[in-house]
């Protein structure tokens, strides 16, 4: 059983049991969150296909852990004048445990 949800403007393709990194996600560690965007399932048989969401279904998840993402490091320099800049960025991702697909 699999589903394609969407979750902070990205779509995204769980079985349960999977592990899943997402962009910040409200919850504390051990908590459960709920997704109840789903947009196509498959039960194993049957294709549910939303248009554009499937009705009632929801997909349940448990917070791993909060943290953040691989810093990326931009740099930004003028040519020819003493103009340099050198920044980076760790975006803050939530890890989460794909529990439950539950479909009408």
């Amino acid at each position: 059983m699999f589903a394609v949800i969407e979750a902070n403007g990205r779509q995204l393709k769980v079985k349960e049991g999977d592990v899943v990194r997402l962009d910040s996600v409200e919850g504390d560690a051990g908590q459960e969150v709920f997704f109840e965007r789903v947009l196509f399932a498959h039960n194993g048989k049957d294709f549910v296909v939303g248009s554009p969401l499937v009705g009632k279904a929801k997909v349940t998840a448990r917070v791993i852990r909060q943290g953040k993402g691989p810093k990326i490091i931009a740099f930004r320099y003028k040519p020819k004048k003493r103009v340099r800049r050198r920044y980076g960025h760790r975006q803050p991702i939530t890890e989460l445990r794909i529990e439950k697909i539950a479909l009408p």
